[in-house]
């Protein structure tokens, strides 16, 4: 049968061992999920998500019980989305990330550039490409995006990120030098088997601190993804990293019961008619990028003003 939602968002940890400078500082209480409570949250995603991506906020590896949670999804049938900065892929951590219920790897080497500039990336990148070379031996089926988000603008590509590009032309016998990208096109370089460079730009989060932009917009929070924080609260987008929209939290209601609350399902119905009816929404600079779409729904409303 097929799922209701493409994917859940779940954050296991939002505790991070990097701070980079495109992605903001939790100001929650930092926390880590208890494998007992993803447990029985993953009973009730199966049923409705096709895979769990296990990132929100924070680095997923560096929960000390990791290996639980994949088990978890493994019992449960549940498919698994890994985001990392692949710093910590390495020893048993790798070979969970390497387990049959694990579908894709998403490892984000910018990261490296955000944290320790021009140091030599040799040794780390060496970590990723033995990652990489397991995965085609014992996991052919697995996809993995390298994802090298330094589309922002000409001179984004700087010394590491071009050392960066320069290590995987080495790896992967290719020439990056005259590739030209079109992120409204395509994102993803095939690779190897099905390795991917992965592109983009990046982007500003959405805040309550930012000034608002527009009530006309479309997003695919709530009708293909929503997201749930370490200590249970369900957010619809997995951009609300403080949970300014607090749709409920699992230690006290079914994960269908808050997906279907009226708060949910009016944000549901708004963005099917291009409306922003949330507060944070209509500050979110990342919905802009939907701007086509949401015209065109709400020009089949003009009741909304």
């Amino acid at each position: 049968m097929p799922k209701t939602y493409r994917r859940a968002n779940v954050e296991i940890s939002n505790i991070c061992n990097l701070k980079c400078s495109f992605c903001p500082e939790v100001e929650r209480e930092k926390q880590v999920m208890r494998p007992e409570t993803f447990d029985q949250l993953a009973a009730q995603l199966a049923p409705l998500v096709d895979e769990v991506c296990l990132h929100l906020m924070g680095e997923p590896l560096n929960h000390p019980r990791f290996s639980e949670f994949i088990a978890a999804c493994a019992r449960h049938q549940l498919p698994v989305n890994l985001t990392t900065n692949g710093l910590l892929l390495q020893g048993p951590r790798k070979e969970w990330a390497l387990h049959p219920i694990v579908r894709q790897v998403n490892i984000s080497v910018h990261s490296f550039e955000a944290n320790f500039g021009l140091r030599d990336v040799g040794p780390y990148m060496e970590r990723v490409f033995q990652f990489t070379r397991e995965a085609l031996a014992q996991r052919p089926d697995l996809y993995i995006n390298l994802r090298l988000w330094d589309l922002t603008d000409p001179s984004s590509l700087n010394a590491t990120n071009a050392a960066i590009r320069q290590h995987i032309e080495e790896e992967f016998h290719l020439d990056l030098s005259q590739l030209k990208v079109d992120i409204r096109r395509r994102k993803n370089l095939p690779l190897q088997g099905r390795i991917y460079l992965h592109f983009d730009s990046r982007f500003t989060w959405p805040s309550p601190s930012l000034p608002p932009l527009s009530r006309t917009g479309f997003c695919h929070g709530l009708s293909n993804h929503f997201g749930v924080h370490a200590d249970g609260t369900v957010v619809p987008c997995c951009l609300d990293k403080e949970a300014v929209i607090n749709l409920g939290n699992i230690a006290r209601q079914s994960l269908t019961e808050i997906l279907q609350s009226p708060r949910a399902e009016s944000i549901r119905q708004g963005f099917a008619r291009g409306e922003r009816r949330e507060d944070l929404c209509q500050r979110c600079p990342f919905i802009e990028r939907f701007a086509s779409k949401a015209r065109k729904l709400a020009a089949r409303h003009p009741d909304f003003s």
